[in-house]
């Protein structure tokens, strides 16, 4: 399942770039949210497709949720979609 664990990396990767889109002040507060919940999860089997695909769903879900709340324009997320939604 290594192609699971390289959609994370990828998925992760999106997140950051996606930081760079918020209020400056908002930053490091989402920056360390994120690299924390990547590393509290690194324990995932990487053979467990379906937890590898349920932590990448959650992952788009929660920054469209920090998106909005700082009023960036969802479609700002359309890549990590592309990464996290698709089969």
């Amino acid at each position: 399942m290594q192609g699971e664990m390289k959609k994370a990396l990828r998925a992760y990767g999106e997140v950051l770039r996606l930081i760079r889109r918020l209020p400056q002040d908002s930053r490091p507060h989402y920056a360390k949210y994120a690299r924390e919940n990547f590393v509290n999860y690194r324990d995932v089997e990487a053979n467990d497709a379906a937890a590898l695909e349920e932590l990448c769903n959650r992952t788009y879900i929660h920054s469209l949720w920090v998106l909005n709340k700082c009023s960036v324009d969802e479609a700002a997320a359309n890549k990590l979609k592309e990464i996290c939604c698709s089969s």
